[in-house]
């Protein structure tokens, strides 16, 4: 187990932290998506970029989680990765 993992089981022991991290599960399950997204066709960002219409900075902002994109975003996204964008609640 790699140090990181240790300290997120240690820190998952406090109810307001577990709470938070789940609150942002979302968050890290559409930026996982994009990046395998991405690294599965071999892509930068740039050339998502130039494939979506979205600026590479925003696709950078996105990918680091420092910004919350629309759903037109990520169906920008999908359709320039060749996929689809499925939501759906559990």
């Amino acid at each position: 187990m790699s140090d990181l993992n240790k300290y997120l089981d240690e820190q998952l022991k406090n109810p307001s932290f577990a709470t938070e991290w789940e609150r942002q599960r979302p968050e890290r399950e559409y930026i996982k998506a994009i990046i395998a997204a991405r690294m599965e066709q071999n892509l930068t960002q740039k050339e998502l970029a130039r494939k979506t219409g979205i600026r590479q900075s925003n696709i950078s902002r996105i990918e680091n989680g420092n910004c919350s994109p629309t759903v037109a975003t990520l169906q920008q996204i999908a359709y320039g990765i060749g996929k689809t964008l499925h939501i759906e609640f559990k």
